[in-house]
């Protein structure tokens, strides 16, 4: 499946942005999505994930209650809504899909088959 990640840019610091990834074909029932970012000097790291028909989704401690992740099987596209942006959150955000993938794993970058090209998210103070 190829992944297309958009809907970065430069926001305020208490800004909000949405970031889509879409995917080339219907995928949304059958692979789980995962939002991973990188900021420069770092590793990558991840963001958040919805399993399979969105049965449950799993944030990362640092944008729990900011970020939410949703998705439209209809449109073939996952969501990321950002809100109370903060500059530690800069990094290029990618978007990353596995059809097996379990629970333990989801943290882990190098357990997701495909991935898009990133987006960039810049966040001023």
């Amino acid at each position: 499946v190829q992944l297309q990640a958009s809907g970065g840019g430069s926001v305020q610091t208490g800004g909000s942005l949405r970031l889509s990834c879409a995917a080339s074909r219907r995928t949304n029932s059958r692979q789980t999505i995962g939002w991973f970012r990188q900021a420069p000097g770092k590793e990558r790291e991840f963001v958040a994930v919805i399993f399979r028909s969105g049965s449950s989704t799993h944030y990362a401690d640092s944008v729990k209650g900011r970020f939410t992740i949703s998705g439209d099987n209809a449109k073939n596209t996952v969501y990321l809504t950002m809100n109370n942006l903060r500059p530690e959150d800069t990094a290029v955000y990618y978007c990353a899909a596995d059809p097996s993938i379990i629970l333990s794993s989801i943290r882990v970058a190098r357990s997701y088959r495909s991935w898009g090209k990133g987006t960039q998210v810049t966040v001023s103070s």
